[in-house]
């Protein structure tokens, strides 16, 4: 079974269609990167959010693998209390298994923040900074460099990517040392901080409807099992084939653009600034003396 072909669909199939790009594109990116995306999704379930007939479809969400999976890809079977059954994701561990998922139509990539054999200890904290439509990209920019400084205040190293939509993302590295519940406390104390320094438009309220149209939800809760974010140069189904691109924080300054980033240019840059990510997965942060230091 190991050996079964791999079988390739409709690469002609049109996906972006302003810009031409074809799913054939897609999966040739995914080929292409597949050295520097395969460390973030290898041993994580998956969330599948599928785009078969292209962007301008709504597309779908799909977390059991169900009878997509062929026998020569990875599985991992998760009891779900909201449903009270298994739930059978699918695993990315080599190129093959991340073409055939992309073949689905899954244009972006949506793994678990722990692996299989440790799922209730995350190997990272995300802070997912979440804008409105009303809020511009300077101010998304605003939120991450407070985000840095209140972070280097604990002298906690961090990461950061686009989303690869309106937003950002800020990774902290925990090396499987710490409960979902311990860094998504940790996540909520930075959140916290960040908010009382910019009140005006910044917000941690979850309801939508509570929120005020020109307020960035500072979201912390992403910090559950099972949750998922876009991974580092996973694409998206938005205008210009826009990647999730991880950034120096030289980078994040005012008129950044995530639209800057796509499909079409991500092998080049990673090309001559290499894996700006792979601290992520390595060593994680100390919370007892950050916490000290942020006088908690």
């Amino acid at each position: 079974m190991k050996n079964e072909q791999l079988h390739l669909t409709s690469l002609d199939k049109v996906y972006w269609p302003d810009e031409g790009i074809t799913k054939g594109d897609l999966i040739e990116y995914y080929k292409t990167m597949a050295p520097y995306i395969l460390p973030y999704l290898k041993n994580r379930p998956l969330s599948l959010k599928r785009n078969p007939n292209g962007i301008l479809d709504e597309g779908f969400y799909q977390k059991d693998a169900g009878e997509l999976a062929p026998g020569w890809i990875k599985t991992e079977a998760v009891y779900a209390e909201s449903s009270d059954k298994m739930v059978h994701y699918l695993v990315c561990n080599d190129v093959k298994s991340l073409l055939f998922i992309a073949n689905l139509g899954c244009i972006e990539m949506n793994p678990w923040n722990s692996v299989i054999a440790k799922p209730e200890y995350p190997d990272y904290l995300v802070v997912d900074i979440d804008p409105s439509e009303k809020n511009t990209f300077d101010e998304v920019v605003d939120v991450a460099l407070v985000i840095k400084t209140v972070l280097d205040k604990a002298n906690v190293e961090a990461y950061c990517k686009t989303s690869g939509s309106s937003g950002m993302h800020v990774y902290i590295p925990c090396n499987k040392k710490y409960s979902y519940d311990e860094v998504r406390d940790f996540a909520k104390t930075i959140a916290t901080r960040v908010h009382e320094q910019l009140p005006r438009i910044t917000t941690m309220e979850r309801s939508l409807a509570k929120r005020k149209k020109n307020e960035i939800y500072i979201d912390y809760l992403q910090n559950s099992i099972g949750q998922t974010l876009a991974c580092a140069y996973s694409v998206r189904p938005k205008p210009l084939a826009t990647v999730s691109a991880p950034l120096e924080w030289k980078e994040v300054k005012h008129g950044l653009n995530p639209a800057q980033f796509t499909l079409k240019n991500m092998h080049e840059r990673v090309k001559q600034k290499g894996d700006l990510f792979k601290a992520v997965l390595g060593k994680g942060l100390n919370m007892k003396p950050a916490l000290k230091l942020l006088g908690i």
